[in-house]
């Protein structure tokens, strides 16, 4: 196995890491991720809040992230955020016990629902997707709130929206982050481009959900206009906090609804080198991104 301890020190304990990490996680405080959210929110953006964290072991851990949770979405309603938050089911603990999660999450969903504002289930790797699809089918249709994100890269997505359609909501549609094998996923970038080109238009074309584009892939982008002109109900690009900014800014001069996806929390640095860990690729993507605009 490789070892990314060199990834995690650079992140972690030089400057220029530490800059790096800035640049794509709000904080490690709701205090300043709120800040950020409100600017982000000032210059045309809604905001998607991602308390940083997944796959816990034991209940305490899971209500611990509920409740972390839960005062994210007391402070988008006390400051008036136009935002959301994303969540994770492992770190409701969906990995030890998928009626905890169920429960816990139809606890948020209900907050949310007082407030105003909707939760969007993140996907992880393709060990959970079904588990992860079964606690959206028993959630969704109470609550009314929710999305969830899907992932081009897997064969199944296609079948998967025969199931995520008619529950309603936001559907996120991205590439696909982790690493897997063959046999479950796309191996080349052409066949993930093709299949989110595809779904992009299936969900362009299914007034009943919220289609959200989000990718940094200019032609990705491109299409999606394409598919989304003749559209009449509403339909967004969601991009991640620091990545892209140029195209960020540019979306929002043309009038496009864009929602930036902003993590933060004291685990960040696993969020980054895990990303970095899962796809080695995904480390000169980010240096890619720190280097532009």
């Amino acid at each position: 196995m490789t070892d990314w301890s060199p990834v995690r020190k650079l992140l972690v304990e030089t400057t220029a890491g530490k800059g790096l990490s800035h640049r794509f996680v709000a904080g490690e405080t709701l205090d300043e991720a709120a800040a950020v959210a409100a600017a982000l929110n000032a210059e045309g953006a809604q905001v998607s809040l991602d308390f940083l964290g997944e796959l816990v072991g034991d209940s305490t851990a899971a209500f611990e992230a509920r409740d972390a949770y839960l005062a994210c979405l007391e402070r988008i309603g006390s400051d008036g955020l136009d935002a959301n938050i994303s969540v994770k089911l492992t770190h409701l603990g969906l990995g030890f016990d998928e009626a905890l999660a169920t429960d816990l999450l139809a606890h948020l969903a209900e907050r949310a629902l007082d407030i105003g504002t909707t939760i969007t289930v993140d996907m992880e790797e393709s060990a959970f997707t079904e588990s992860v699809i079964s606690v959206y089918e028993a959630v969704q249709p109470v609550a009314g709130n929710l999305g969830i994100a899907v992932q081009a890269y897997l064969y199944r997505t296609q079948p998967d929206l025969d199931r995520i359609i008619p529950l309603g909501g936001h559907v996120r549609l991205c590439k696909g982050a982790y690493a897997e094998p063959e046999d479950v996923a796309y191996p080349s970038r052409a066949r993930v481009d093709s299949a989110f080109d595809d779904l992009s238009k299936r969900l362009m074309g299914e007034p009943g959900v919220l289609p959200a584009i989000a990718t940094h892939d200019l032609p990705r982008i491109a299409l999606a206009k394409e598919h989304g002109a003749n559209r009449l109900a509403p339909w967004e690009f969601q991009m991640l906090y620091g990545v892209r900014r140029d195209v960020q800014a540019q979306l929002i001069e043309d009038g496009y609804p864009l929602r930036i996806y902003l993590p933060y929390g004291s685990a960040w640095y696993s969020y980054l080198t895990r990303r970095v860990a899962e796809r080695p690729a995904n480390l000169a993507f980010l240096l890619r991104a720190a280097a532009g605009k």
